[in-house]
């Protein structure tokens, strides 16, 4: 490992009001610097899903573009699990930033292809765009890991949900932003770069505009991200709070081999049962949120309104995430599951919705607003309980697992590639019903993990 990214060494731990100040203090420095940081790497993270109708006049199809854009979630599948394994063996301080700054920089590459290539050599350009979407998820793999480690080493088991939840909608913030951006971007710099050719604008709004602001965001995150409370002189979260998990012993302090991170996720049964739930939770998510600039472009609403609707869909999100982070920890005792499935069956009837009136826009937006407070905290709580069920030395490989499986079977596998088929082929009626039965199966494989947690309700009862 470079040395630059090892984790700082513990420090004597200072106890009393001035270190319980201080304490309080850095908590919500490194929840804003890992809030920011995580804001950053979702606005040069799906930005594909915008620039897909304006690839469309150039001579790209929709089905080649479906496999460039799997890319981006198959590598951040595999570099959320595997990338994870190394996060938790950093610095957060760094690993973070630095993943923030190389995803930038492949984002802003993604204009090579269209501009300098195109149409007329379409086979490299699209070998070309798949490269560099796999390399914007392979970084942007590096971003969830330092933020559970942190989560896990500042924040304790009894308020996880409720910060998580608030933290989640950091994914959400740069998320929404990407539409806006991609509209606003263009407008403003796109004649810089291209005079009259406002054919190519999107370059500079989907690409450039949000690679640059990554960067600065890189850099701010770097200021205020810590590791952990022992590397500055304080105690363990467990030790200060009074709270610990249910896989909590002395170990979990130590910093585990590679080979020992792996064998403890992988031998966790209920970190499969999650991460199964997760694959059918982001093909949903993903297969209502990539789409729906298309979907609704095919119907003839012009880019700017398709963008707001994104936006739209990430925004509502917010309230919902925090309010399913609040349930689980203050009405349902630390337990994830059950709200887990009660928003998901939420999210099945707002799709059959979205489906029964497609051709009417603003129910359509209204639907994707319904599924985006809905699907969010299904989300945010299967990552929440994958640091739960592990040992918080290995919280960003458990998570790794989940996202793992979320990305590269439920969003690259049955978000992009069949979802683009299916729709191609059969239209979007059976895409929906495919959509409904992944509400069924996440439903299905949540409620085999509820009677782990009913230890959280024994011990809220003593």
């Amino acid at each position: 490992m470079w040395n630059f990214l090892n984790p700082p060494a513990y420090k004597e731990a200072q106890t009393g009001t001035e270190a319980d100040a201080r304490y309080r203090s850095l908590r919500w420095q490194v929840f804003i610097g890992i809030f920011i940081g995580y804001a950053g790497f979702y606005v040069v993270r799906k930005n594909f899903s915008m620039a897909i109708p304006m690839l469309a006049p150039f001579g790209f199809d929709k089905d080649e573009l479906g496999i460039v854009l799997s890319m981006n979630a198959i590598a951040y599948g595999f570099s959320k699990f595997i990338m994870a394994s190394i996060s938790d063996r950093s610095n957060a301080r760094t690993f973070l930033p630095l993943g923030l700054f190389l995803s930038a920089v492949s984002m802003l590459f993604m204009i090579v292809p269209v501009q300098w290539l195109g149409a007329e050599h379409k086979t490299l350009a699209i070998a070309l765009m798949a490269a560099l979407n796999f390399l914007v998820g392979w970084f942007n793999g590096m971003g969830w890991p330092p933020c559970g480690r942190v989560m896990t080493h500042w924040f304790s088991i009894k308020e996880r949900g409720t910060w998580m939840s608030f933290w989640n909608c950091a994914h959400n913030v740069g998320g929404a932003l990407v539409g806006p951006m991609a509209v606003y971007g263009a407008m403003w710099f796109g004649s810089l770069f291209y005079g009259s050719d406002t054919s190519r604008y999107f370059l500079i709004g989907t690409y450039a505009f949000p690679a640059a602001v990554a960067g600065i965001i890189a850099i701010l995150a770097y200021c205020l991200i810590r590791d952990t409370p022992q590397s500055c002189a304080l105690q363990s979260i467990e030790e200060w709070s009074g709270d610990a998990a249910k896989s909590y012993n002395a170990k979990a302090e130590e910093v585990l081999s590679t080979k020992e991170i792996f064998r403890t996720v992988l031998t966790n049964k209920f970190l499969w049962y999650i991460a199964f739930a997760n694959a059918f939770v982001y093909m949903v998510r993903y297969g209502c949120l990539d789409w729906a600039p298309t979907i609704l472009t095919e119907r003839g609403i012009d880019i700017k309104s398709a963008g707001w609707a994104y936006f739209a869909y990430e925004m509502a999100a917010i309230p919902g995430t925090i309010i399913c982070g609040w349930l689980s920890d203050k009405v349902f005792k630390g337990r994830r599951a059950l709200p887990t499935i009660i928003f998901m069956a939420l999210v099945a009837v707002a799709i059959v919705f979205y489906w029964q009136f497609l051709d009417n826009v603003n129910i359509v937006i209204a639907c994707l607003i319904a599924i985006g407070f809905f699907i969010y905290g299904p989300v945010m709580l299967i990552g929440v309980q994958a640091l739960d069920l592990a040992p918080k030395n290995v919280a960003g490989t458990a998570a790794g697992l989940t996202g793992f499986m979320g990305y590269v079977l439920g969003t690259a596998l049955l978000a992009n590639i069949v979802i683009g088929y299916v729709a191609d082929a059969w239209g979007w009626d059976i895409t929906f019903i495919l959509l409904l039965i992944a509400c069924g199966l996440s439903i299905i494989f949540m409620g085999l993990t509820y009677r782990e947690e009913q230890y959280l309700t024994k011990q809220s009862n003593k």
